[in-house]
């Protein structure tokens, strides 16, 4: 099960991720992080343990995601995003996001780990 905190800082994180597209003008990058935070909404189960498996919502997210980010600029906006997120996650949390695009057959190209350096994503 999930503990109440955890579900608190994850409810934070959409919260932040919310109000960062709002405040932050719109830049280069189609990739918004209200669209990273949707996409990734189904996998939040499996991440705060109260799934064991991954949904299948939870990867055709990840793959939506993946699609969408086709320009250097989108898929250094989605690493920000998920970088963000991680950043607020406890490290166990942070391990299973990390292992989730190969969980479900994606290869992002980078590292999901909130020391990742995004502008280096081609």
């Amino acid at each position: 099960m999930s503990s109440p905190s955890l579900l608190l800082k994850l409810s934070f994180v959409v919260a932040m991720a919310l109000a960062v597209v709002v405040v932050t003008p719109p830049a280069d990058a189609a990739i918004s992080c209200s669209a990273v935070v949707g996409d990734l909404r189904p996998c939040l189960g499996y991440l705060t343990g109260s799934s064991g498996t991954v949904p299948p919502g939870c990867c055709t997210g990840i793959k939506t995601l993946n699609s969408a980010a086709k320009t250097t600029p989108d898929r250094q906006a989605a690493c920000s995003c998920l970088k963000n997120l991680a950043s607020s996650l406890g490290s166990g949390t942070v391990t299973k996001a990390a292992g989730l695009p190969g969980k479900c057959g994606v290869s992002v190209g980078y590292p999901i780990s909130p020391s990742t350096d995004c502008s280096k994503v081609k």
